[in-house]
């Protein structure tokens, strides 16, 4: 028969098929011969990679396995055919092969795989996260094959998994373009050969493995596909397999022929088969033939047998014998040691997976940061943890150095000992010599039990090796599981925060969106006049629905790419309810900006700042510091730093706030009356402040109460109730907003800011328009020519700090800086709004439309990072001594022009005392007249 050509050229055909070895043709020298050349190379197989090509045809994963059952408190082993579904990746199981329905499957996509030595020979787990399979192979090395298999499979079903589909989103794409063709290079565990009586689809046709009682094996929680199995099997489906495709087919699993020529021969025309377009069914499936080597005849213990013949005295074999029992008892105890710490491992590389997933799954803020408290809190208990080990380490130490001085004490002493034995021995010596010649006759009975001794101690021997070898392998396979469960966990992080990033592009487009949709509205609206009925009653219905979209019915109705929502962290209102209409649609425009802008600034300003401020331990005076409060505090660290500041400025005498407020109880203040007027008027877009029956009133009653008995100069002025509010809703606790007030009012402001006369509020107006001049002339001319006074709209900008002027994701910021560095930061961030909008009042050529510009144009600023940028950067050099040399200026001229005042006004008092009364006569008269 030939052999040359036809068998080469047909394995050609089909270049992606595996190779398969033949086991029963041993004999053949082309096979030994392919053997050797396998063998012989430079360590490929040895390091074959567990990815394999995606172009070779893979054949399919099948075989019988014991599967652990439980029903209530009775575990038995029943057979079951597996069969692994590749476009699922879910582990299919029959009772037998020629099934048509499975028992039931097991998800290996989230799965993870486990042995141990523990539970017996060929016992392997499967735990995916709603159970734990437990199934057993026929053998160690099945055992083996079955778990490379499965973390193949499952490795080539995650890589494809975590793929985009084509045409999806750049953003997404080229962070995962160079990962998932990662090379697969980590050689954990050598590949396993193929187990061919165990597995495969020629398994199929031997018949299945038997039970202790044929009811043992069938399974009663599947009563009804057990009826259809049999029903199937019975009506004679065995003619079907072979047409309606059943996924095991065993046509091409005949008796081989007992000649070998003849059994190539059909090999040969097997795979000429393909080439000529047999069906896939018919296709024989070929097999990679995986090489092994075993080293353990290598090892130093295989000489043990000679050693021990080469010993004449059985006492010396005795002596070799038990060194080697304590030297394979000490390696086993390492190998347990290291099982333990890699099962560590992998517990806790499962429970970060697990941790990470709710947060990333988690549906608030609020949920993610009490994750991220509850690490904090356990990285604070191993702190803990581990100063008391370390505290124990050092009385350890000591321990140490006293026992080396009494082992020091004690070896002198065993000198001493030594010295007597040895006198001793030489009497020992003589009387064995004596004994020798009694003990003659017992000495071959002694040798007999030393024989059944060195028996028994080869045999603990052997079985201590075997275990060793079990222990390294449950090693190796363990390694590989860790390496691959973190990278499959590393890939879903990556993916998770890649879909993340694209979200929030979507999210910030669709804000800019809706905002230009709204300016369109707005600038429709202004032309409504000018438009015929129809279209000015369509402009009017889109800005009514636009003003009445609702947040929460749109996220019912699971349309939540608008991320702008009713309240933001403090209880502010993104969007105002204002009763001008135009207010409305800016408010709502603002809003939609700002959330754009944060949304873009994410990750490239939002995330790193944040990261810079988690790394900022105890807080000092620094210039780093003072960028970082500067560049904005987190909601997280933006009570502690507050609190902070204040602390710094204000010393906190004890009881001194609960004595002040069992005054203001005992005794009505003046002012008392005032404040109770301006509470309902205190920032009213906060849902802490909207209602008579909010919480934080009554708090903020007793801030101000407490205040005003603590400074009798001020007492109380319209205004402090609202920096008073500012400080209750960051700082919650009425005592440190009380503090933060005084902190204010005493120490960051010049004095006389909030008396009767407010001086210090006028001096500052005339000093910002000294500035306002110098930063900005144009606009500065451009005031001056239509005749407007900036101080009526800036008066109660520097009175309360921006309070009610700015939005509260720009205010806190305002006062973040405010409170580290005093006055200074209200003339920057005034300058900085006029800058912001200075070429829009520039083209405004009208004194009423500029004012009416001024009403509202805080609420045009929408990005915060640039209004910052222009307060901190374009306005230096701002030196706050030219700051105090303007005030002392500005304070002498009011000061002179009141005294002047003052003195037209006495004067004009007193004129009109002199002619008071002459003339209400005359006044008295002429009425009298008329009457």
């Amino acid at each position: 028969m030939k052999k040359g050509p036809e068998a080469g050229a047909c394995p050609l055909a089909i270049p992606g098929n595996l190779v398969e070895s033949n086991p029963d043709n041993n004999s053949s020298d082309g096979a030994s011969a392919k053997e050797k050349d396998t063998l012989s190379s430079s360590g490929e197989l040895e390091n074959v990679q567990l990815k394999p090509n995606r172009e070779t045809s893979r054949k399919k994963l099948c075989g019988y396995l014991n599967k652990l059952g439980i029903k209530g408190p009775i575990k038995t082993w029943k057979s079951r055919w597996f069969f692994y579904d590749e476009n699922k990746c879910n582990l299919l199981y029959y009772r037998t092969a020629q099934d048509i329905n499975p028992l039931g499957s097991i998800d290996l996509s989230n799965a993870s795989f486990d042995c141990k030595v523990e539970n017996g020979e060929g016992v392997f787990e499967i735990r995916t996260p709603s159970r734990v399979f437990t199934l057993k192979a026929i053998s160690k090395q099945a055992m083996m094959y079955w778990l490379q298999q499965l973390q193949m499979r499952r490795w080539e079903f995650c890589n494809a998994q975590s793929r985009f589909p084509v045409g999806s989103s750049q953003l997404v794409n080229e962070p995962l373009a160079g990962r998932t063709n990662v090379v697969y290079n980590e050689d954990f565990l050598p590949p396993v050969k193929t187990p061919t009586e165990a597995v495969g689809l020629k398994a199929a046709s031997l018949p299945a493995p038997q039970t202790s009682t044929a009811l043992q094996n069938i399974s009663l929680k599947h009563p009804w596909t057990e009826i259809q199995n049999t029903v199937y099997n019975i009506c004679g489906s065995k003619q079907l397999w072979g047409n309606n495709g059943n996924v095991f087919s065993f046509s091409d699993f005949q008796e081989h022929p007992e000649d070998p020529d003849e059994q190539q021969k059909a090999e040969v025309e097997a795979r000429c088969a393909v080439k000529e377009g047999i069906p896939e069914e018919a296709k024989a499936e070929s097999r990679l033939n995986w090489v092994r080597k075993a080293r353990w005849m290598n090892s130093g213990f295989l000489g043990l047998p000679e050693e021990l013949s080469r010993e004449r005295n059985p006492m010396d074999k005795v002596s070799v014998l038990q060194q080697q029992i304590l030297t394979l008892t000490e390696e086993v105890k390492s190998q347990k040691e290291l099982v333990k710490l890699l099962h560590k491992a992998l517990e806790a590389a499962q429970q970060e997976k697990r941790v990470s997933n709710m947060y990333l799954t988690a549906a608030e803020d609020k949920d993610r940061l009490e994750l991220v408290r509850h690490k904090v809190r356990q990285i604070a208990d191993l702190t803990s943890r581990l100063e008391a080990l370390e505290q124990e380490k050092k009385e350890l130490e000591q321990t140490l150095t006293l026992r080396e001085s009494h082992i020091q004490e004690l070896k002198e002493h065993m000198q001493l000992l030594m010295e007597k034995n040895h006198a001793k021995q030489e009497v020992i010596m003589a009387l064995t010599e004596q004994m020798a010649r009694e003990l003659s006759d017992s000495l071959q009975e002694a040798n007999t039990i030393t024989a059944e001794t060195l028996y028994k101690q080869q045999e603990e021997i052997e079985h201590l090796k075997d275990d060793i070898d079990a222990y390294k392998t449950q090693n190796q396979f363990l390694n590989s599981e860790i390496h691959q469960v973190t990278r499959l966990w590393t890939r879903v992080a990556e993916n998770e925060k890649a879909l993340l990033m694209k979200c929030a592009c979507l999210q910030a487009r669709n804000c800019q969106m809706e905002s230009k949709y709204l300016t369109v509205l707005r600038k429709l609206q202004e032309a409504v006049p000018d438009l015929p009925s129809s279209h000015a009653e369509l402009v009017r219905n889109l800005i009514q629905e636009a003003l009445q979209w609702d947040v929460k019915k749109e996220a019912e109705e699971g349309f939540n790419l608008n991320p702008v929502s009713e309240y933001d962290e403090y209880g502010f209102m993104t969007v105002p309810d204002y009763e001008v209409e135009d207010w409305k649609l800016l408010a709502k425009i603002q809003a939609l900006e700002i959330k754009s802008n944060n949304l873009w600034s994410q990750e490239v300003v939002e995330k790193p700042l944040r990261d810079r401020w988690n790394g900022v331990g105890e807080l000092s005076p620094s210039a780093e510091l003072k960028s970082l409060i500067r560049s904005g505090i987190p909601v997280e660290h933006r009570q502690r730093v507050w609190r902070w500041i204040i602390s710094r400025h204000c010393s906190h005498l004890p009881d001194h706030y609960q004595r002040l407020l069992r005054q203001s109880e005992s005794t009505e203040h003046p002012a008392c009356r005032q404040i109770e007027l301006d509470l309902p008027r205190t920032l009213t877009n906060n849902k802490h402040f909207s209602s008579p029956t909010s919480q934080l009133i009554p708090k903020l009653r007793r801030v101000l109460l407490a205040f005003s008995w603590h400074n009798p100069t001020i007492g109380y002025c319209q205004g402090l109730n609202r920096l008073a509010a500012v400080a209750l809703l960051v700082l919650e606790d009425e005592e440190s907003a009380f503090w933060c007030l005084v902190h204010i009012v005493e120490n960051l402001m010049p004095a006389d800011y909030y008396s009767d006369t407010l001086i210090t509020s006028q001096v500052d107006q005339r000093v910002f328009k000294d500035f306002l001049s110098e930063k900005l002339p144009r606009l500065m001319a451009h005031f001056e020519q239509y005749r407007i006074d900036v101080s009526l709209i800036t008066f109660n900008w520097f009175l309360v700090a921006f309070v009610d002027s700015l939005v509260s994701d720009i205010l806190l910021r305002v006062w973040d800086a405010f409170l580290y560095e005093g006055t200074k930061v209200i003339f920057r961030y005034a300058l900085a709004i006029f800058k912001y909008n200075e070429e829009e009042i520039l083209r405004i050529h009208d004194s009423v439309e500029i004012y009416q510009y001024l009403r509202f144009f805080t609420r045009m600023i929408t990005d915060g990072r640039k209004l910052m940028n222009i307060a901190f950067n374009d306005l230096n050099p701002f030196p706050m001594k030219l700051l105090r040399n303007r005030r002392s200026m500005h304070r002498e001229e009011l000061e002179a022009e009141l005294c002047e005042l003052e003195q037209i006004k006495a004067a004009y008092v007193k004129e009109r005392a002199e002619q008071g009364p002459q003339d209400l006569k005359e006044f008295v008269s002429e009425e009298e007249d008329e009457i």
